[in-house]
């Protein structure tokens, strides 16, 4: 098979973006020149690697495998670039990161002081719910990935950065607001907001709740912190959030952390990458100036 490393990355633009329009912009060629190298690769396979339904590209089982082996030379071209650089004194490049949706609230200002430091590399960041960090984590699609649920049907390295301590809130004119310390069964007749199941979040706070044989009313699931936020303020229930969710709502007092004992739910910021992934150079430093961010944080 004769395929050349451009048309390789012309493939994984069309893996990524499932369309061949997008991929040909993403590489900068014209549609019709990609549409003709997809096809010569397609001949070179000897065997389809995509169909188009409905004006969506999806792949084939062996243009799945083709975007993982084209994805793992670009990984390793890139790294070595990165090397090749830093013989020379530089340091740039490209960072691909994946982030849950709670992390969004203290990710972005980590990568601006690092940016700052290293104005040469360029970032991707992906700020997804828990699931699609994960199908992104399977696939090996970034660099690394923050969490605070790793998987464990994975395997994956996995280094604690971060403590994460989930709080019990509530409307600042809740009647729990002006409690000094209650504990659980004050709890009983609240109704309670929630992430939707399968957050990280969720899935600590389930545990938690589990574990103590406590069962909530749940009035409503949401799918961000920020609606969850509004509905509390609203007077709608109780919510479990993470520290980092809250911001200014607590500093306006929009709302209350409440002193109920067993909180916070002791939780952590983990960062991840598959087992065994070598990490290029610039990943590898953005691993240290984010540890050492949240040094400074906590």
């Amino acid at each position: 098979m004769n395929i050349t490393f451009r048309q390789l990355r012309l493939f994984l633009a069309l893996a990524e973006t499932g369309s061949v329009t997008a991929a040909a912009r993403m590489v900068h060629v014209t549609q019709p020149t990609a549409s003709m190298q997809l096809k010569e690769m397609t001949d070179a396979v000897g065997a389809p690697l995509y169909e188009v339904i409905a004006r969506k590209v999806h792949l084939t089982q062996l243009g799945n495998d083709l975007a993982n082996t084209a994805r793992q030379i670009s990984s390793q071209w890139e790294t070595f670039e990165q090397q090749v650089n830093g013989l020379k004194g530089l340091t740039r490049g490209k960072l691909k990161v994946a982030v849950v949706s709670t992390a969004e609230y203290f990710v972005p200002r980590i990568l601006g002081t690092f940016c700052a430091k290293y104005p040469q590399i360029d970032i991707t960041l992906e700020v997804l719910n828990r699931d699609g960090v994960v199908k992104r984590l399977e696939s090996n699609l970034d660099d690394l990935y923050i969490m605070s649920q790793p998987p464990l049907n994975l395997d994956i390295d996995d280094e604690v950065f971060m403590p994460n301590p989930l709080l019990l809130v509530a409307s600042k004119q809740h009647i729990l607001a002006q409690r000094k310390r209650f504990d659980l069964t004050s709890l009983k007749n609240e109704k309670f907001i929630f992430r939707e199941k399968g957050s990280g979040t969720r899935m600590a706070t389930d545990a938690y709740f589990k574990k103590l044989k406590f069962k909530p009313d749940v009035r409503l699931e949401l799918g961000s912190n920020e609606a969850i936020k509004q509905a509390v303020i609203g007077g709608l229930g109780l919510a479990v959030l993470s520290k980092y969710s809250l911001g200014d709502q607590v500093e306006n007092n929009d709302v209350a952390i409440l002193k109920c004992s067993g909180f916070p739910i002791a939780s952590r910021w983990h960062i991840v990458s598959p087992k065994g992934k070598k990490l290029s150079p610039i990943a590898m430093i953005f691993k240290e100036h984010l540890s050492a961010q949240a040094a400074e944080q906590t």
